[in-house]
């Protein structure tokens, strides 16, 4: 009768053997899995996404950090500091940023499509290029904030401080600018078109506007295409 060599080799040394390669790769799957825990529990990540130095989540202490084409979508960031920090080129797209602070950071070319900004800190802040259509910066302070070329259409500005900020031919088509203040604001080219501008502060002359706002505040035209007084 010959052997069933499908039969399982009970012999002693087999089963030290069979014994010996379990145990090692129950080992390394411990070392493994003990490694990750060890990663999350020393973290104290709050979202589980850490970037560089920067604990991504409500509250985040970034301020100065290299977050250069990050993505940052969906991410929730009330609160942060992302103060002198490089965003730019990062994708914020429907990102939370209520309330944070963005003091003189860096977001040129940054994606903030949809993004939440109500009463963030943009102070002098670098928007140039950046996408912010349908954004929420509603009580936003950008004063003295460069906005050019920046895409602001149908953003909420309403009620936002953006004395001496320049917007050289940003977009502005259908933005809500209700109450803003515009003081010393640079507007050479930008498109006003569509945009409602009722109870916004402006002061002198502002030259080279682009379009027809839907809503001016009261005793201000546009001549020539020059937002003025009259």
């Amino acid at each position: 009768m010959l052997p069933n060599t499908d039969l399982l080799d009970t012999s002693p040394r087999s089963r030290r053997r069979r014994r010996n390669l379990i145990a090692v790769a129950v080992a390394a799957v411990l070392a493994i899995t003990g490694t990750v825990i060890a990663v999350t529990a020393s973290g104290g990540s709050r979202s589980g996404t850490i970037i560089g130095r920067c604990d991504i989540g409500p509250g985040a202490e970034c301020s100065n950090a290299d977050l250069y084409q990050a993505n940052l979508r969906y991410a929730d960031l009330t609160g942060a500091d992302f103060g002198g920090t490089d965003l730019s080129e990062a994708n914020l797209y429907r990102a939370s940023l209520a309330g944070a602070s963005l003091m003189g950071a860096s977001l040129t070319d940054t994606k903030l499509v949809s993004a939440d900004l109500t009463g963030t800190n943009l102070h002098q802040a670098n928007l140039d290029g950046a996408n912010l259509t349908g954004a929420s910066l509603r009580n936003a302070n950008l004063s003295d904030a460069s906005i050019r070329r920046t895409n602001l259409n149908y953003a909420d500005l309403r009620s936002a401080n953006l004395t001496g900020a320049n917007l050289g031919n940003a977009n502005l088509t259908g933005a809500d600018l209700t109450g803003a203040d515009l003081h010393e604001a640079n507007l050479i080219g930008a498109d006003l078109t569509g945009a409602y501008l009722t109870g916004a502060e402006l002061s002198g002359i502002y030259l080279g506007v682009l379009g027809t706002p839907a809503a001016l505040p009261a005793g201000w035209a546009i001549v020539n295409g020059n937002l003025q007084p009259g």
